[in-house]
């Protein structure tokens, strides 16, 4: 009985576990989305110097 109980804790911090780490991934995923739209956003900061010049042979 005791290894059962040892089991089922072990299974629950697995689950735990990967539950935190989805969260995480998709916090990660969120925040490349938000700096990609705020990126194409406009009215948003220009760089002046991209684009100006041709890139050399």
């Amino acid at each position: 009985m005791f290894e059962y109980e040892l089991q089922k804790i072990h299974t629950a911090e697995l689950i735990r576990r990967a539950e935190h780490e989805r969260l995480v991934r998709e916090a990660g995923a969120a925040r490349r989305w938000a700096r990609r739209s705020a990126r194409n956003a406009p009215g948003g900061r220009v760089n002046p110097l991209r684009g100006r010049f041709d890139r050399a042979a």
